[in-house]
């Protein structure tokens, strides 16, 4: 006997009538099947931005001011130096060059306060002073070059015998200091707050190339003093 399509079921159904065909052509169920691929791609991402490009950093002490207060954010930017060493007057974000050894930290710790701080988050701690034990790094301003004699006079701060043009500083004043000649390899550097900063002058001392980490270049947080360093 002649079997009619509607009789068996089978040709007439449509395509879309299948529920197994409906759940698989739902945006949502298949924006939320790839998610997570698109969470790794942006971690990935964000990893690979952080660890070769651009860096967040929090300020937590005032040894930049008025250049950098306490609760700004600024960003880093790592690329130039992939191609030369910092110049005279950059503003510069450089790992503890004394080698203080952090706390202990989990696998997963570790790597929540490394994505931290990269995001500006983490590192809220005092830079400035040793005693803490804080695991940061620092920013201070770039003052000598390998190989220049760096000295504090009573009216400015000298470079090879010429004095630095310092606007920047807003009418604070350096203090005197001894003659010092930065090793091959090192910069000499201070905080634009030259009356409240741990830097060069003191047990920081000069500080190896090899230890920056970028060079700050723009206010990112928060908004009414973003802009760029100079």
């Amino acid at each position: 006997m002649k079997t009619t399509p509607r009789e068996t079921g089978a040709a007439s159904d449509p395509p879309d009538a299948d529920p197994h065909n409906q759940r698989h052509q739902n945006p949502v169920i298949q924006f939320l099947g790839e998610l997570p691929g698109l969470l790794i791609m942006a971690l990935l991402l964000a990893i690979l931005i952080k660890t070769f490009l651009f860096q967040a950093f929090f300020i937590p002490t005032g040894s930049m001011e008025p250049t950098l207060i306490p609760g700004d954010r600024v960003l880093v930017n790592k690329i130039p130096y992939y191609f030369g060493d910092p110049a005279r007057g950059d503003i510069i974000v450089f790992e503890n060059p004394n080698g203080a050894a952090g706390p202990n930290r989990s696998v997963v710790g570790g790597f929540v306060h490394w994505l931290g701080e990269g995001l500006g988050i983490s590192g809220q701690c005092n830079p400035d002073q040793p005693e803490t034990g804080c695991e940061t790094d620092y920013i201070k301003r770039v003052i000598g070059l390998p190989g220049d004699t760096v000295q504090g006079r009573r009216d400015g701060v000298y470079v090879n015998g010429a004095k630095m043009e310092e606007p920047y500083l807003d009418g604070v004043r350096t203090g005197v200091f001894d003659e010092h000649e930065v090793p091959s390899g090192y910069l000499f550097v201070m905080g634009d707050n030259r009356s409240n900063s741990l830097d060069s002058r003191y047990s920081l001392g000069d500080v190896p190339i090899d230890h920056v980490i970028g060079k700050a270049f723009v206010i990112m947080w928060p908004p009414s003093r973003g802009g760029l360093l100079h």
